[in-house]
């Protein structure tokens, strides 16, 4: 199977739990890659949020908190950046935060930008993927290179009692 065919096929495993909920930008209405992704999922499971990046974020460690498995989607890891400070200072540490009383699960996924066909500019297409693994401590991050790596990704992602950061490379949709 192509990258693209074991992403959807992962996105569709997600979409098979009952607590799973998709948000972000472009989940509900046309806009980038993700779109696509999620545009066969029944409505109740979308969520459009606006471009608020770290609220969205903050959102979905609430919706984690309350029983939902949060699919986080940013259509470009420029965007998450604006998302750290949730990530970073809560999500990676509520744990230890909670005294061990509370573990919250949310899975995000990031795009580094394609260049081709068209190539998005500077602030569209970076790979922060080093920066973010040195930067968390409770929270899987894992880049997406190759075909048999996603499906099984996926699969760990939803698995594991731990958050993920899944990247996927927008060149290989």
């Amino acid at each position: 199977m192509s990258y693209k065919q074991e992403v959807q096929r992962g996105m569709d495993l997600f979409a098979e739990q009952s607590n799973s909920i998709f948000i972000g930008q472009a989940v509900e209405y046309k806009g980038t890659a993700l779109t696509h992704q999620v545009k066969s999922f029944d409505s109740y499971k979308l969520l459009e949020l606006p471009v608020a990046e770290e609220m969205q974020a903050g959102f979905a460690l609430g919706l984690a908190l309350e029983g939902y498995l949060p699919i986080s989607l940013y259509p470009r890891m420029n965007f998450i950046i604006l998302a750290m400070n949730q990530i970073i200072n809560h999500l990676d540490k509520w744990e230890a935060m909670s005294c061990g009383m509370s573990k919250p699960k949310v899975i995000m996924k990031a795009v580094a930008g394609s260049q081709y066909p068209l190539d998005p500019g500077h602030q569209h297409r970076a790979n922060y993927t080093q920066a973010f693994k040195s930067m968390v401590t409770n929270i899987e991050v894992v880049e997406l290179l190759y075909p048999e790596q996603v499906f099984p990704a996926y699969q760990k992602a939803l698995d594991t009692n731990k958050s993920t950061l899944i990247i996927e490379h927008g060149d290989f949709y």
